[in-house]
């Protein structure tokens, strides 16, 4: 057996969200049209590779793109808590715009540390929870290829911390587009490489951060 074994973390695709809220992990977020167009594209960027292992959010956006994929590889979706959306304060309300909430006075105790952050999930519980799921499905797809989706957030931060790069950031600057493949390569229980892929092309910048 091959001692070399790839995990992909696929964030899911564009969200129905005409109110244009931080969902989070509210449910009936589904796939837009396009979010569905975008799952089928990263089917297909996959298809033709070694996936043995296929896991998901549970949160319904998420196991609506790992669907196609399922499909490909003639796999079940397994559902893993620990690759869920952050928590987040702001759920269900505008992040941007004139109404958004750094406007309100009542939200900046919220803000009020951006390393931590004050307004949600802790960056460091974040990357715990994930790197534990990404070794369990290096653990069950030794010397194949698993592919775990989840969300912007929890793959960011994920990749932050296994380039030993700083948790605080700018939402804007995450390279973690919709649908796109982090990939991370182990050698054993090494880390090798990490790549990055947008098989649906790119976010638009205008998309709602951390969702």
């Amino acid at each position: 057996m091959s001692d070399t074994t790839v995990v992909h973390l696929l964030r899911h695709g564009e969200v129905h969200n005409p109110a244009g809220v931080l969902y989070g992990r509210l449910p009936g977020y589904r796939l837009s049209t396009t979010g569905e167009a975008m799952a089928l594209a990263a089917a297909e960027w996959l298809a033709g590779r070694n996936v043995t292992q296929l896991v998901s959010s549970p949160l319904e956006r998420a196991q609506q793109t790992a669907a196609p994929i399922a499909a490909t590889f003639e796999l079940p979706i397994g559902t893993d808590e620990r690759l869920i959306e952050a928590g987040n304060a702001f759920e269900g309300m505008r992040v941007a715009g004139g109404t958004g909430v750094f406007r309100a006075p009542r939200n900046w105790w919220k803000l009020r540390n951006p390393l931590q952050p004050s307004w949600g999930e802790p960056y460091v519980e974040i990357a715990a929870r994930m790197l534990a799921a990404v070794e369990n499905a290096r653990d069950a797809a030794r010397g194949s290829e698993a592919v775990l989706v989840s969300h912007q957030l929890p793959i960011w931060n994920l990749r932050l911390h296994v380039e030993g790069r700083r948790y605080a950031h700018d939402p804007r600057r995450r390279q973690c587009g919709l649908a796109s493949v982090t990939s991370l390569t182990y050698d054993g229980d090494r880390l090798v490489g990490v790549r990055y892929a947008e098989p649906a092309g790119a976010t638009d910048p205008d998309a709602v951060p951390g969702a």
